[in-house]
């Protein structure tokens, strides 16, 4: 069975599956599209965009292709950011435009995905004694940007902070805070935060 992918647009999941049996529990009630053409995702994609819907669920036997349609209405950015722990198995999370965040940023040309991401934690948290352990998983967020609609494709990977530097929060990034939090503690700043940094977290079994 395909995985399910997920997009995010100002918080609203529009999920591609395989199966209905696939589609998550918490959102049975929203409206199944079944091999949407490309008027009908044009549709279902403004009025998510305007929140006229909560959520979506587009049905298909190749989800990937699927995807790959959905994503032609989008301007696409690749991006790589880091879930990162320190030796007392604290979490990193930076607070940033009103929500508590992960550290992340857009790949640069001919820079490979895992450089991306240790320079992006880099930059934005002031930490640079990090070792990269894992890839965890890949999210997709929509945004306005001037006159686009962008679609971020984030891969994130899972890292260890093993030096002795304080964080330094990157200003002009408007990151505001960044705090290293207990684990029993993630629940609460994750209220805070977003869809797709929720997914993060579960797909590394830390909440």
């Amino acid at each position: 069975m395909q995985a399910n992918m997920t997009i995010y647009l100002n918080e609203r999941p529009l999920i591609i599956s395989a199966s209905e049996q696939n589609i998550p529990a918490g959102i049975n009630g929203a409206k199944v599209y079944q091999n949407p053409d490309t008027e009908k995702i044009e549709k279902v994609l403004q009025k998510m965009e305007e929140g006229k819907k909560e959520a979506a669920v587009f049905l298909t036997e190749d989800v990937k292709q699927l995807f790959k349609k959905v994503s032609l209405h989008f301007t696409v950015l690749v991006a790589a950011g880091g879930l990162i722990t320190n030796p007392a198995g604290e979490v990193l999370m930076m607070f940033r435009r009103g929500k508590w965040d992960l550290p992340k940023g857009k790949q640069d040309p001919g820079e490979d995905l895992e450089t991306c991401a240790i320079r992006e934690v880099a930059e934005e948290t002031g930490l640079h004694t990090i070792d990269l352990t894992h890839k965890i998983t890949e999210t997709f967020h929509y945004y306005p940007m001037k006159t686009k609609k962008v679609l971020k494709h984030t891969y994130w990977y899972r890292m260890q902070f093993t030096g002795t530097e304080l964080t330094v929060p990157q200003i002009e990034e408007d990151i505001q805070d960044i705090e290293w939090i207990k684990p029993e503690n993630v629940e609460k700043y994750l209220k805070y935060s977003y869809e797709n940094i929720r997914e993060v977290f579960k797909a590394e079994k830390l909440i």
